[in-house]
């Protein structure tokens, strides 16, 4: 099943494409894109719904997949949708662990979650996991991360049992630096090819470029805008981490493991499915249920157009829907892989003073789960919640979960549990398999990647590292200003004011020299800027939406606009419209104002919904290219000013 490549044949089909997306890039032409999403949606639903392969709805009895109409529907390109369950008959993986007692088998889980394609280690705060807090105040932290390194101790831990199973609690991709987002991400299925991870939750950001895109990626084929592109080197569809052979650039093999999407189906009155519901794997003859979602908030958090079609369900409903059905095939141990995660004040191992919403969603769940692998967070607990395991392995692969259950052969439920969350350090050596891949994708892109836009002359961290507490933080502050700047003229939209969302920033600028790849680490989406039309009662509007029912979102203003925020008022009357200002003087709340703001925000992304009403829009230029223009123009750029929002009580 599957294939090798040359490094030739790489380099000579994909030289084309770097050479024209340098161009593009470079030049900041419009219509230079990495997400074609946006241009095509995604999900080609028709006037009867998305395209289904025969027999394909599904509801929630759990039945089989159809390999060969999986096969069928990636050979045809369809969007499709699929039976419940996928079964592994055999899940043995090795010798080790013989000396279990008769009565047990014991079963090794390796988690992770949040990968976003890091195929090289991150870099700052990023690469790095705090081990102590002192009592200075200072952290002292290792650096982790790297897909060659996670390789390597995903080897080490397999070998230590009999029965190993490497699962993801979703973003496997999207976000994604430009070594893997450059390529659509297929570099990152390649590396989890060969990793040998067996199963995958999707996340939100599995929807970022659509269904039909994410499903390419399952089953393999050509980019439907980009064409065949392909990877270098091929997971064999084995789970066993074992690189095979014969493929080449014409032909993308995909996923050699297993989406699952209990949650989301097409929004029709089938409630099919796009990918299987749960996936059960028999060790030592025992059953296993592995259960996959995203959260139910991932069409708040994905432009539109990438869940067109789809519905998102409660997470917990969906998994005690799906129990009654594996009790009664015999399946006692029941592991949920769930996008969506809390907080915690300790150390990356501890569970102290555990919130948010997985705490809610775990309460809920039948108690004949046991196990939850959360995500979405980007957070590291190893908690008890309500009876149940839960655990979360921060992201970008700098740690990996390992959970050994004891799994009793009589009554095949669970006996015992134990989890740790280990660093994915860098004093092993790296894989040289999935050293091969990445740094086979990492020539190709460094004449892109590798080019110096500019220097900044301090570190600057972003919404998700520091921000004050009215919520702004330097980096979002810094790329608003450049979007404005942008987006000014006559041509480009003649903008006022400039918003950024605080999720599109994904790392710090860090000090010193600035390449074009440190630019779309920071903001990997690939998104345009649209500015459109608002009246002043409109932009009141906006800021009132940044404070939403379970969360707050705080938009990253531009320079020259300020306003307060009151903490103790309502959610809708937290901005008092008097301290609104631009440029020294009050918004008028009839007078229309041009505003910048990213494509995933001007449809409406995550809950600012009043920008779809926005008017006259103009658009075309690449967000990464705005910031990258704005450092060439600042060089060194500095620190922008802070105390554009102010938070009352």
């Amino acid at each position: 099943m599957g294939r090798t490549r040359t490094f030739a044949a790489t380099w000579m089909s994909i030289f084309p494409l770097l050479v024209g997306l340098f161009v593009c890039f470079s030049l900041g032409l419009a219509g230079c894109r990495l997400d074609p999403d946006e241009s095509n949606g995604g999900l080609d639903a028709g006037p009867d719904g998305p395209n289904r392969v025969d027999g394909g709805t599904s509801d929630l009895g759990g039945l089989v997949t159809d390999a060969a109409s999986v096969d069928d529907a990636s050979a045809a390109g369809d969007t499709s949708v699929v039976d419940d369950a996928s079964v592994v008959e055999d899940a043995s993986e090795g010798d080790a662990g013989a000396d279990d007692p008769p009565d047990v088998v014991a079963l090794q889980v390796l988690a992770f979650n949040d990968f976003h394609g890091n195929l090289e280690p991150p870099s700052g705060s990023s690469g790095e996991v705090v081990t102590a807090r002192l009592d200075d105040g200072t952290t002292e932290a290792v650096s982790a991360g790297g897909a060659e390194f996670f390789a390597r101790h995903v080897d080490r831990l397999r070998q230590e049992y009999a029965h190993t199973v490497v699962v993801s609690a979703g973003d496997l991709i999207g976000a994604s630096p430009l070594v893997s987002a450059l390529f659509h991400d297929e570099p990152t299925i390649e590396v989890m090819n060969a990793i040998g991870l067996d199963i995958s939750a999707v996340g939100n950001h599995e929807f970022d470029d659509g269904v039909a895109e994410l499903q390419r990626l399952q089953y393999g084929g050509c980019h439907p805008v980009d064409g065949c592109r392909g990877g270098v080197g091929s997971g064999s569809g084995s789970g066993s981490g074992e690189s095979g052979s014969g493929s080449t650039r014409d032909d993308f093999a995909g996923a050699a493991f297993t989406f699952l999407a209990a949650n989301v189906v097409v929004d029709d009155s089938s409630g099919a499915t796009i990918f299987p519901r749960y996936e059960v794997r028999e060790f030592d003859g025992i059953p296993v249920a592995f259960i996959g979602m995203t959260l139910e908030a991932t069409p708040s958090l994905v432009t539109p157009l990438g869940v067109a079609g789809l519905a998102f369900r409660d997470e917990a409903e969906t998994v005690n829907l799906l129990v009654p059905e594996l009790r009664s095939r015999g399946i006692e141990t029941i592991v949920v892989l769930v996008h969506e995660g809390g907080f915690q004040t300790g150390l990356y191992d501890d569970c102290e003073g555990i919130s948010g919403p997985i705490v809610d969603l775990v309460s809920k769940l039948d108690p004949a789960v046991d196990l939850v692998v959360s995500g979405h967070t980007h957070a590291a607990y190893n908690c008890e919640i309500a009876g149940k395991r839960v655990t979360i392995a921060l992201s970008f692969g700098r740690i990996v979960t390992r959970i050994v259950l004891e799994i009793d052969r009589a009554n095949h439920d669970v006996r015992a549990l134990e989890a740790t969350n280990e660093i994915v350090t860098h004093d092993v050596a790296p894989s040289e398999e999935v050293s091969d891949v990445v740094d086979a994708f990492v020539d190709l892109v460094a004449p892109l990647k590798d080019r110096v836009v500019g220097h900044a002359d301090q570190t600057m961290t972003g919404p998700r590292s520091e921000v004050t507490t009215a919520g702004e933080s330097v980096l979002g502050n810094l790329i608003a200003d450049a979007q404005l700047e942008a987006t000014r003229s006559e041509a480009t939209g003649r903008a006022q004011i400039a918003f950024m969302n605080p999720g599109g920033v994904r790392a710090n600028l860090m000090a010193g020299e600035v390449t074009y790849g440190d630019l779309f680490s920071i903001q990997p989406f690939g998104n345009t800027l649209t500015v459109v039309t608002l009246a002043g009662r409109e932009i009141h509007q906006l800021l009132e939406q940044q404070f939403q029912p379970t969360i707050t979102r705080i938009l990253q203003p531009s320079e020259g606009f300020e306003y307060r925020w009151r903490a103790s008022a309502e959610n809708g009357h937290r901005i008092d419209p008097d301290s609104i200002r631009l440029d020294g003087r009050p918004l008028d709340m009839e007078t229309d104002y041009r505003v910048t703001v990213n494509s995933f925000l001007a449809t409406g992304g995550d809950g600012f919904t009043i920008l779809k009403d926005g008017r006259d829009p103009v658009g075309g230029v690449p967000d990464v290219d705005a910031l990258a223009d704005y450092l060439a123009q600042h060089d060194p750029v500095s620190a922008p000013s802070l105390g554009r929002i102010t938070r009352d009580p």
